[in-house]
């Protein structure tokens, strides 16, 4: 059968693998020689399962959204994400993560963010666990993400700007890494996406895949069937749609939508929107769609939400947009931030502006009403107030 998981060297078709240089190679083999011995052993997995539920406060709620239903006249359940500790699914990658690099005796933590909430994460874990953080991030993202800056502040880490290029995403992972060649043997880099070089991808979807774990028990409870008919997620790496698909990956009855952003238009030069722009090449390590110029050079991207302005996608996610497996929808600005009012007006939830990219696609694309669709509700908008209140003049 046919299979849309990673293989045992982290390919998810043509795309993942690890294409590093040289420097790098004894970092990541000796995370991939050991991954799955430590994170599928039943010791790790009490104590991963024990902190998740109290620690994380999982399992998160699967809730009905009826107002939403009444209006675009399908079922829609959200996967509260957003009531996850610290405001995101970032968490349940971290706490796996804290746990594998105590496993291999690391003791100190590096990590890089866009919109903060995975900063936020790797702070918080590592003052659990009494570790540094240092936590790379651009200057443009500190800016517009004050309050998480402050958090991770709060919670011990250093935060460290990186100050080239775009002084986004791109260039923080840059910085991160780095900083690993460095330092490899007493460091860990906790990737917050899907992407990276194997075992990256493959190892924060595992982590993240609770989630669609969660769904199928919730939904069985709610409708007597552990399947939606759609599970719909924003991408720009792709760890909360990685974590929300996971389990329906091979299970093609279940549609996957996936929701990139098209920041001020697909075509504007002012995008994220990699899987209409993207063509297939390397970015830190793993071969995916990645926009770049006709001589090979990362466009820079761009996009209201901190989150999604990535110049790529993950390899899981690159392999379900070209195999057809995946139904991807390029979301602007101004769609997702009407789309985020909406779903505060109606459901009394503000959502991270990320997680508004996926709502939007209710305006883009009809539904039956027999349809289940299932939102991946990843964050929760406090970060991005100003954001609102700027737009929307409030």
């Amino acid at each position: 059968m046919k299979s849309y998981h990673a293989d045992k060297d982290g390919f998810y078709g043509s795309f993942g693998g690890a294409f590093i240089p040289e420097m790098l190679y004894p970092n990541v083999a000796g995370l991939k020689s050991r991954y799955l011995e430590i994170i599928e052993s039943p010791g790790f997995q009490k104590e991963f399962r024990n902190l998740l539920r109290h620690y994380v406060g999982r399992p998160t709620p699967l809730y009905y959204a009826g107002r939403l239903s009444e209006k675009y006249g399908c079922r829609i359940y959200l996967k509260r994400e957003d009531l996850c500790h610290t405001g995101a699914h970032k968490v349940n990658n971290t706490i796996g993560q804290i746990l594998l690099a105590q496993k291999l005796g690391k003791k100190r933590i590096i990590a890089e963010t866009g919109a903060g909430q995975h900063g936020v994460a790797t702070a918080t874990v590592c003052a659990l666990m009494g570790l540094p953080c240092i936590v790379y991030m651009g200057e443009v993202d500190i800016a517009r993400q004050a309050p998480n800056v402050a958090r991770m502040k709060l919670l011990g880490a250093e935060v460290r700007a990186a100050l080239s290029g775009s002084r986004t995403l791109k260039d923080v992972t840059n910085e991160a890494i780095r900083d690993w060649i460095n330092n490899p043997e007493d460091t860990h880099y906790i990737i917050g996406s899907v992407v990276g070089p194997h075992p990256y991808p493959d190892m924060v979807a595992r982590f993240q895949s609770v989630i669609s774990e969660e769904i199928q028990a919730q939904l069985r409870e709610l409708e007597g069937r552990d399947a939606p008919d759609y599970v719909i997620a924003c991408v720009g790496g792709g760890s909360n749609a990685a974590g929300a698909y996971y389990h329906y990956l091979d299970r093609e009855e279940v549609g996957i939508i996936a929701v990139e952003a098209a920041g001020r238009g697909i075509h504007s030069g002012e995008s994220a929107a990699t899987s209409a722009l993207g063509r297939t090449g390397i970015i830190h390590g793993s071969k995916t769609l990645l926009m770049q110029t006709d001589d090979g050079q990362i466009t820079e991207p761009y996009s209201i939400s901190a989150g999604l302005d990535y110049p790529g996608i993950g390899p899981m996610h690159a392999h379900l947009y070209t195999s057809g497996r995946g139904e991807f929808h390029s979301i602007t600005d101004e769609e997702a931030m009407e789309a985020g009012r909406e779903l505060a007006a109606l459901e009394g939830i503000i959502p991270a502006i990320e997680t508004s990219h996926a709502f939007a696609v209710l305006k883009n694309r009809p539904f039956r009403p027999e349809d289940i669709l299932v939102f991946n509700l990843s964050g929760r908008g406090d970060k991005d107030l100003q954001t609102y209140i700027d737009f929307f003049d409030l």
